[in-house]
């Protein structure tokens, strides 16, 4: 099954601001995948999990992955799941304060992005998450209160504490809790089944053991002008995915982050050593890559890589307008012109 309108296809998917989302080009990967040939697949980064629901709502069996964990979340909440959703009973349940109530985010964070009130709201309902039934519903549960933070939080980002931008939305007037009730209702929503069965994983990709007909690749770029740090984006949520359980958070940091998780795609060889050993992983799956045209490897250098495993190798490519920057004097003066690339290996 496919529309024309991809737009359609995943408008009940929560939309993110989430770094290197997908959603603005999906039709540019709806039209490149649609005339190949795979019933099973494999989103290997999926990020904002946009592409995992794409191929779940066009009928795919789906294997969906990423190695933070509040994105796989997002992905066991409506990609994995096909039919929980978080009860009225389990709402009531979850905002209810009671003596077990803990308070380290209002101890940990207080004055670095919310307010005590708010930080109470959220040590309150992520005590009361442990307390739900079963996974799928616990990952909606805090699948809502990870996104309600973003949308709080001006730029959706924890790398800087304070207000300073602050532009008046209306998505930052509102309180946590609004969202978090606003973010049940849509996850709930986007709960669906296409008569698959589909895992979810929060691994290495190294470590996946899955052959899928398809293989999805959109790994964190390399470039020497930018950096791919996720966990330093986003580290409050990802915190507040694991409950903090076994990181290791660095108090003399303004923004109390937590020591940074390691990624062969920091460094220029690191880079081009996983994605060599990514396609000779996965050389009897069709392969796409999502890359950009602003990042390392480059294109030549790319498609000799995949051709080392693969026959044929296909570029695809679209004009896309993106900008990405959170200090200061970056902020709205770093718009780039830059090919999207989709790199099909068959």
């Amino acid at each position: 099954m496919i529309l024309d309108n991809v737009d359609l296809l995943v408008e009940d998917y929560p939309s993110t601001r989430y770094m290197g989302s997908k959603r603005k080009v999906l039709p540019f990967i709806q039209d490149v995948v649609s005339d190949l040939d795979f019933e099973t697949c494999l989103d290997a980064f999926s990020g904002s999990g946009i592409v995992s629901y794409y191929f779940k709502k066009i009928g795919k069996e789906v294997y969906s992955n990423d190695f933070m964990k509040f994105p796989y979340l997002y992905n066991l909440a409506t990609i994995q799941n096909d039919e929980e959703q978080l009860s009225m009973n389990d709402v009531d349940m979850l905002l209810h304060k009671n003596g077990r109530s803990q308070n380290f985010i209002q101890n940990t964070f207080k004055g670095l992005y919310f307010s005590d009130e708010e930080n109470q709201f959220l040590d309150t309902v992520r005590i009361n998450i442990e307390k739900l039934p079963s996974d799928y519903t616990k990952a909606i549960a805090l699948s809502s209160l990870i996104r309600a933070c973003l949308k709080k939080r001006p730029r959706g980002i924890f790398t800087y504490v304070g207000y300073k931008y602050d532009d008046g939305r209306k998505d930052i007037q509102k309180s946590l809790k609004e969202h978090f009730l606003e973010n049940v209702e849509l996850f709930n929503k986007a709960v669906f089944s296409n008569g698959k069965k589909h895992i979810s994983f929060n691994q290495d990709v190294f470590s996946l053991d899955v052959k899928p007909d398809l293989a999805y690749f959109d790994p964190p770029y390399f470039s020497k002008s930018s950096d791919n740090d996720y966990t330093r984006r986003y580290h409050f949520v990802e915190g507040l995915a694991k409950n903090w359980d076994g990181l290791e958070i660095q108090y003399e940091t303004k923004t109390k982050k937590f020591k940074r998780y390691k990624s062969p795609f920091d460094t220029r060889k690191g880079t081009y050593d996983a994605l060599d050993r990514i396609f000779k992983k996965f050389k009897d799956s069709i392969i796409v890559v999502s890359y950009s045209s602003n990042s390392l490897p480059g294109k030549d250098e790319m498609i000799a890589m995949m051709k080392k495993y693969k026959s044929r190798v296909e570029i695809h490519e679209l004009d896309y307008l993106y900008s990405f920057g959170n200090q200061g004097h970056k902020v709205n003066d770093n718009a780039n012109r830059v090919q999207e690339y989709l790199f099909v290996g068959k």
